[in-house]
């Protein structure tokens, strides 16, 4: 297995362990929403400093549940994700392409290749 390979698989399986572990080890047991994004957590912990805080405005869209809001923050990481691997495929496709172009210069430079006997209609 090559380095880059390995590092790849290392990578992965860390991913997947940080995302286990929690879930596995039972660290969310003892709140009532064990997994609760970092928002409803700021807003407890603001309640606890300041019971008297009004926030500053409301929210454009308030969705009607919990389901609906993660199921919005889906659609809005896929569709980053998505943006992010096209932009890296256009990099990667344009670089291959320079490299291409870069190639056919210096064959180019170098004069004509050599003609072929087998092909009599090749000038």
């Amino acid at each position: 297995m090559r380095r880059n390979a390995r590092v790849n698989v290392l990578l992965v399986l860390a991913v997947v362990l940080i995302a286990v572990l929690p879930v596995v080890l039972g660290l969310g047991d003892h709140k009532a929403e064990p997994f609760a994004g970092a928002d409803a957590e700021a807003e407890t912990a603001i309640t606890e400093i300041d019971p008297d805080y009004r926030p500053w405005f409301s929210p454009v869209y308030e969705p009607p549940s919990g389901e609906v809001e993660s199921g919005l923050f889906a659609v809005q990481a896929a569709v980053g994700a998505g943006v992010v691997a096209y932009c890296l495929g256009l990099w990667r496709g344009r670089r291959q392409g320079e490299a291409r172009a870069a190639a056919a210069a210096s064959g180019a430079a170098s004069g004509p290749p050599p003609a072929d006997d087998a092909d009599p209609g090749r000038v």
